[in-house]
């Protein structure tokens, strides 16, 4: 069933009004009429208007829509009720009724009041109680009242629960045109052979998926609907089959196509599953479901299309475009941007509408939209400032330029939210006259920085990332004893290169349940894959462990999971760090696919006089202390940041500066829980 598009104008709402009052009139003179009288009375007939619409719609006989407009003259004419009681019938009850509809009306036939029949299967009239059904009072469905007068507004019994989507001005980047197009096409001709299949776009790219289904709707002339999983996971299934019920007769009225929004739903949960899967297989109006991965149906056929992220190419004509004439001032910077980070063209638009208040800019054009420009404001100042540096450093050239941070610092901030709920962030403020290594470390550290931010001249000017994806990632394992410096390493990286870092407890995320480590290790990669976060995934044994032979599927999913985190780390186009305190035990299989591995040696003397030489701020009050004294305690640089921080409280609660003494309190602490003895040879000559 297909409807037509009203013209709601003025004159369209005049003619008809107009002709429903002449129907209701045809109505009122059955009424009167005497049963001889009543076999010549016939329907009024137009094309362009509600009431004929809604009856070739749901296919209504003569004698249903009379039925229909016996109800709708109730609400429009207030003499109606004596008209009822004072029929030639002998029907006195004020109101309408079965029983009045066969006697007063022409052509009748009891099945248009069966639960089957139009009027009843989608609730165009409403039985209320009475003392039998025939004699029952008939009542119109309040949205199909307006529906007639001329009104077509959403039902308000799902106003709460089914949103309009707004069909979009700007068109998709090409790639997701094109599936919108496949999309609509599929559709069509399903049509001509029978029922649509349910479209189910797959993929992270929620705001995308979101304009791909509305720009196929749009190409199909049918509006679209979102309802999200979770209004409906509480439902019971009378109550969803109501709101089914509501949902296909308003898909109806309105020409509309649902989606249904599955992204963020625990697909671990069957009660939440069992609803979807309820609606999924009862509904029959189109249906485009959104979910981040592929959802299976049992009985309707249900065709999957992944939905990729813009390709780098599209980012940067989307950056071009944003930008406007500021694009070309920044040289090259739109390529680190893109490099960096992988965003939908909503989330662009949104970084530069944010850029442009941030920056007190006057925007060209549309803000956050197609066409929209980063206009400066013709000032010397603001000239300045888009200049950026042609330096090789790709952190020289974002702190040349203001406009060039405030960018990179709002995508950074835009693509934090996802992997927010996935990991632990990692504030970050290390730098390198903090780190203390012996230079070999040091430099393998400074290389692993290079390597991310020349990733893109390397992959992209020079060649490199066009023979695949594979081998692109850059992944490094950092192996040492707790508190030798390998998350203050991940620390200086991420803040040489202006990035956020993020830890994974490995142990946390592996699980029991065949599937669900992939599926966690996905969410967070995907997650990362917008900011181009760096990962830091602790306790790495937890997975790389030695292989044992296979024993059963469960000793089999395991080198599943692992070969699936090195592939993710592969392919990542981020730095993803692994450390663990026991290299020993890592399989040298799984070595040979790291790119960079870091050993971090346990502090000798020397080093940790360095330590405790940088260990205390500027501002806090220290008095005779002596670093070669101190490096005489034989523990990790973690060790040595708990005693100093610990002997500072001390120090503040006494209301003295920093001493030798406070440092020996807080040392027997540490050493106790350590559970080791602090030995003279340790403290000698201290006090």
């Amino acid at each position: 069933m297909k409807n037509e598009l009203l013209i709601q104008n003025y004159e369209w709402q005049e003619a008809n009004y107009n002709y429903l009052m002449n129907a209701l009139g045809v109505v009122r003179n059955a009424l009167m009429a005497t049963n001889e009288e009543r076999k010549n009375i016939t329907p009024t007939l137009s094309t362009n208007n509600a009431l004929n619409t809604l009856c070739n719609t749901f296919g209504l006989t003569d004698f249903e829509r009379n039925v229909l407009l016996l109800c709708a003259g109730m609400e429009l004419d207030p003499n109606w009720g004596f008209l009822c009681a004072n029929t030639k019938t002998g029907i006195t009850q004020p109101y309408p009724t079965f029983m009045l509809a066969i006697a007063a009306l022409p052509q009748p036939h009891w099945s248009a009041f069966t639960p089957n029949a139009p009027l009843r299967r989608w609730q165009l009239i409403q039985i209320a109680e009475g003392s039998a059904l025939n004699l029952s009072p008939l009542r119109i469905d309040e949205r199909v009242l307006h529906y007639l007068i001329g009104l077509n507004d959403l039902d308000p019994r799902l106003q709460n629960i089914v949103k309009p989507v707004k069909m979009p001005n700007a068109n998709n980047v090409p790639s997701h045109l094109q599936l919108a197009k496949q999309l609509a096409t599929t559709w069509t001709d399903a049509n001509k052979s029978g029922e649509l299949p349910v479209i189910q776009l797959c993929g992270n790219e929620v705001t995308s998926k979101r304009a791909i289904a509305s720009t196929a709707c749009k190409l199909l002339n049918l509006n679209l609907h979102l309802i999200s999983a979770g209004a409906i996971t509480s439902l019971r299934n009378n109550e969803m089959n109501d709101l089914l019920r509501l949902w296909e007769r308003e898909a109806i009225l309105n020409n509309s196509a649902l989606l249904l929004d599955c992204d963020e739903v625990d697909s671990t949960e069957p009660v939440k599953e069992n609803a979807i899967a309820h609606l999924i297989e009862n509904i029959s109006s189109p249906l485009i479901i959104t979910s981040r991965d592929r959802r299976r149906s049992l009985q309707r056929l249900l065709i999957n299309i992944e939905v990729p992220k813009p390709s780098t190419t599209e980012q940067r004509a989307i950056w071009q475009d944003a930008l406007g004439k500021a694009a070309t001032s920044l040289n090259g910077h739109v390529d680190i941007l893109v490099s960096h980070f992988s965003l939908s063209a909503s989330t662009i638009y949104t970084v530069c509408s944010e850029a442009r208040g941030r920056w007190g800019v006057r925007g060209a054009g549309r803000a956050g939209e197609a066409g929209g420009e980063l206009e400066l404001e013709a000032s010397n100042s603001c000239t300045d400032a888009i200049r950026v540096s042609t330096s090789n450093s790709c952190t020289d050239a974002i702190r040349v330029s203001s406009l060039s941070t405030l960018l990179w610092d709002t995508c950074r901030s835009q693509a934090r939210p996802r992997l927010d709920e996935l990991a632990q962030p990692i504030e970050i403020g290390a730098t390198w006259d903090e780190l203390v290594l012996p230079e070999a470390q040091r430099q393998v550290l400074r290389d692993i920085t290079a390597h991310v931010r020349q990733r893109a001249k390397v992959y992209e000017q020079w060649g490199f990332g066009n023979k695949g994806g594979r081998g692109l990632g850059i992944s490094a394992l950092f192996a040492g004893a707790s508190g030798t410096g390998k998350t203050m390493a991940a620390e200086v990286i991420a803040q040489e290169l202006r990035l956020d870092l993020y830890r994974i407890d490995l142990s946390s995320v592996v699980s029991k349940y065949i599937g669900e480590t992939e599926k966690n290790l996905r969410r967070v990669f995907d997650a990362a894959e917008t900011g181009g976060a760096i990962l830091l995934f602790d306790e790495a044994d937890a997975l790389f462990g030695k292989r044992s032979e296979v024993k059963d599927s469960h000793d089999r999913h395991a080198n599943i999971e692992v070969g699936y985190l090195l592939q993710r780390m592969e392919s990542y186009r981020g730095l993803a760090i692994l450390t663990t305190n026991l290299k020993a035990s890592l399989d040298q299989a799984f070595l040979r696919r790291i790119r960079f591995i870091v050993q971090f040696p346990f502090p000798d003397a020397n080093q940790r006089t360095e330590i405790w030489q940088r260990i205390f701020p500027s501002q806090t009050p220290t008095q005779d202390l002596d670093p070669s004294k101190l490096a005489k305690l034989n523990v990790s640089g973690g060790n040595i940041r708990n005693i100093a921080l610990n002997a500072a409280f001390l120090a503040a609660d006494a209301g003295e500066s920093v001493e030798m003494k406070h440092i020996l309190q807080a040392a027997k602490s540490e050493y106790a829980k350590l559970e080791r003895p602090l030995t003279d040879a340790e403290v000698k000559g201290w006090i």
